[in-house]
């Protein structure tokens, strides 16, 4: 008997995620528990032509809290406010902290929609998972973020060039000093309405640094997670383009200086490959890529276009200077959340820039996917992409 305990133990082990949050954490909070505790002085919405990225917020806030002893609690809204954390919280010392970005769109008809939310919460439950963080109902969040998004839905700006930043956070709060899973935990989420990522609101290239001295991420380490820790650790090197001239880094890694994301973006190229096929690729989710969502969309619409090939793999920096050489790159363009998609022209590496003719080729592909994904995400186009708030 003991043998066969034993057994069982070794196979259920081995089945175990990394957090063992299926056995730890069984008990989750309900969107029909939420809490609504309405703020009594509300501020004056800002004008969307002025609006810089992330620094105004809007009058309440989601908070949900869990601690090992008493499981979920019921999740709140209330009014935005400053949190209160212990010196010894985890997050503060062990980067036991996540977060999401996701954007709300006021449309043509008034209607508030979202954009493809299940897969930042797939996303996010993946980080929770891998951050030892206390698991949850990925669907029951979602619908919690709607109500403070239906709340608040004065605001998502009355523009087509702006929308509501979504900005989802799961941090540990436990008040100790071990490095261990915290026994405290926090999932809070705030609102931000933003403005275009770029200032003028233009198509505009951006030159990038490719260093292969700094890294962004590993094999076997956390990259393909959307933690705080991947984050800070890149504002020095992103100082270091600047001063060299260049807005962005190409993040490289391995001998083969393969190329993997740009700034905090995923990284697109659209070449005439070397059997005379337009083809897109981008790097693999090999482990060292953040899975983003804008990314997976921009790889869908190709791939129902099919127009030209779609392709996921991995390239080194010798391949892509070559090809450069050869005039087959068409266009370069990372893609995310905060600009949809940002056109790269030029490249840094090794004391010698390279001019990428992106912006001398349209750039065609790249502004067709911008356009296609703001007419889904502002209504434009009927899409199961952009479910309706209110």
């Amino acid at each position: 008997m003991a043998a066969l305990r034993t057994a069982l133990h070794g196979r259920l082990a081995q089945a175990l995620p990394l957090s063992f949050g299926s056995l730890r954490f069984a008990s989750y909070f309900k969107a029909s528990d939420l809490v609504i505790e309405r703020n009594a002085v509300c501020k004056p919405k800002p004008d969307p032509s002025a609006l810089v990225f992330g620094k105004q917020f809007s009058d309440h806030m989601l908070t949900i809290n869990w601690s090992v002893k008493g499981g979920w609690e019921a999740p709140r809204i209330k009014p935005f406010q400053n949190l209160s954390l212990h010196p010894a919280s985890s997050a503060l010392h062990y980067s036991i902290e996540l977060f999401e970005g996701m954007k709300a769109f006021r449309g043509a008809d008034n209607h508030i929609r979202l954009f493809r939310p299940m897969l930042n919460m797939e996303r996010m439950h993946r980080s929770a998972e891998r951050s030892s963080l206390p698991l949850y109902d990925k669907g029951e969040l979602l619908e919690c973020i709607k109500k403070l998004v239906e709340l608040e839905q004065e605001w998502v700006p009355f523009s087509q060039d702006a929308s509501l930043y979504i900005r989802p956070t799961f941090i540990g709060t436990e008040p100790s000093l071990g490095v261990s899973p915290p026994g405290e935990a926090m999932i809070f989420v705030i609102v931000s309405p933003v403005g275009p990522y770029f200032a003028t609101g233009s198509f505009s290239p951006v030159s990038l640094l490719a260093d292969p001295s700094f890294v962004r991420a590993w094999k076997g380490g956390v990259g393909a997670y959307k933690m705080g820790g991947n984050y800070g650790a890149t504002i020095a090197v992103q100082n270091e383009a600047v001063k060299r001239g260049c807005q962005q880094v190409l993040w490289l890694y391995g001998e083969q200086e393969q190329i993997t994301e740009v700034g905090t973006m995923n990284l697109f190229i659209y070449w005439t490959n070397e059997d005379g096929e337009k083809e897109l690729f981008t790097p693999p989710l090999d482990g060292i890529i953040l899975p983003g969502v804008t990314r997976q969309s921009l790889l869908d619409l190709a791939r129902t276009w099919g127009e030209f090939k779609v392709t996921e793999r991995s390239m080194g920096m010798q391949e892509l200077l070559a090809a450069l050489d050869a005039g087959k790159v068409l266009e370069v363009f990372g893609a995310g959340t905060a600009c949809v998609v940002c056109p790269v022209g030029s490249l840094l590496y090794g004391g010698t820039t390279y001019q990428i003719p992106t912006m001398q080729n349209g750039p065609d592909l790249a502004m067709k996917f911008h356009k296609e994904l703001a007419d889904i995400q502002y209504g434009r186009k009927a899409s199961e992409w952009a479910p309706l708030v209110v």
